[in-house]
C-alpha cells in the first residue's frame, strides 16, 4: 500500500481549491493533545497508535481506519517504536457539499461516530480515494470519495449541555486569541475561581484555557502560512511570544516545522 519511508518523514500534498490534503507519514513521536480545523480519515500502514479524544481512548493497529472531527481535541502516541500512516485532511465545507447529496438535500450535523473503523469496505474505498488524490486522477478520487463518507458519516449525536460562562470563555478567546489570555483574567471575567473555571474548561473543550488559547493562535498562523505569510509574521501577528515559541508549539501537535508545512502548501 505504500513505499517504506524513512524514521520522521511526512510527505504533503495539498489539492489547491478542492479543500483535500493528502498526507503520507512515519513518525515515532509522541503528540501532545491539538486539533485540526479539517476532518482527517487515516489508515496505520505500519506499526500502532493509542489516541485519546473525546471519544474514549483507543488503540488502532495496521489496517485500521482513524477518524477525527473538525475541532475535536486528540492527542496520538506510537505502541512501539514508530507507526506509518496516510491521512486525507478535508475541508468541512467539501464534506457538507458530499453529506448534503448523500442526504438528498438535507441539512444535518454531521460527525465520524467512531475513532476507529475496521470495516474491509470502507477502508478499500478510502485506500482507492487517497491514491487516486495523490495521482491527480480527481473522478476517480470523487466518486470513491462520496462512497467513503456514505459509509462513515453519522448524523452527530446530541452535544451535552454546558455552562454558559464557559461557552463566553470560549468566545473571549476566539475574538482575541492573539491577546494575553491569563487564568486569573478569564476567571475573574467569567464569576469563576481558577480551579473551577480550570475544571470546568479542561471538561468543555477537552483542553485547558492556556492550551485552547495555543490551539486557536496555530489555526490562525497555518491559515496565515497557507496564503503565503511569513513564518515571523505568522508567529508575532498570533501572540506567540517569539519564533522558538511558535515553532515548538507547532511541531508538538503537528509532527512537522512550520517551515516544512509553509514549503509543503507552495
Amino acid at each position: 500500500m505504500m513505499t517504506a519511508m524513512p524514521s520522521n518523514a511526512f510527505s504533503i500534498q495539498s489539492m489547491a481549491g478542492r479543500g483535500v490534503v493528502a498526507v503520507k507519514a512515519r513518525s515515532g513521536k509522541t503528540f501532545v493533545r491539538h486539533t485540526h480545523e479539517e476532518y482527517g480519515i487515516g489508515i496505520l500502514l505500519a506499526g500502532a497508535q493509542r489516541s485519546w479524544s473525546g471519544r474514549g481512548t483507543v488503540e488502532a493497529g495496521v489496517g485500521d481506519l482513524i477518524t477525527v472531527n473538525p475541532g475535536e481535541v486528540h492527542d496520538g502516541a506510537p505502541i512501539g517504536d514508530s507507526r506509518t500512516w496516510a491521512m486525507l485532511y478535508l475541508a468541512p465545507e467539501k464534506v457538507s457539499e458530499v453529506t448534503r447529496d448523500i442526504r438528498e438535500g438535507k441539512s444535518a450535523e454531521m460527525e465520524f461516530a467512531s475513532p476507529v473503523i475496521r470495516d474491509p469496505l470502507t477502508i478499500d474505498r478510502f485506500i482507492a480515494a487517497h491514491a487516486a488524490f495523490r495521482c491527480g486522477d480527481e473522478e476517480t478520487a470523487n466518486e470513491q470519495f462520496i462512497l467513503m463518507i456514505a459509509g462513515l458519516l453519522q448524523d452527530a449525536p446530541e452535544k451535552s449541555r454546558e455552562m454558559p460562562c464557559l461557552r463566553q470563555v470560549r468566545a473571549w478567546i476566539d475574538d482575541a486569541p492573539a491577546a494575553r489570555h491569563t487564568l486569573e483574567d478569564l476567571a475573574n471575567q467569567a464569576g469563576l475561581s481558577r480551579f473551577q473555571l480550570l475544571r470546568g474548561f479542561a471538561k468543555y473543550t477537552g483542553l485547558t484555557p492556556h492550551g485552547y488559547v495555543t490551539q486557536r493562535r496555530l489555526d490562525i498562523a497555518r491559515s496565515m502560512i497557507r496564503h503565503g505569510a511569513d513564518l515571523a509574521d505568522a508567529a508575532i501577528d498570533t501572540g506567540f511570544a517569539d519564533q522558538s515559541h511558535f515553532h515548538r508549539s507547532f511541531t508538538r501537535r503537528y509532527g512537522l516545522t512550520p517551515g516544512a508545512y509553509a514549503a509543503a502548501m507552495r
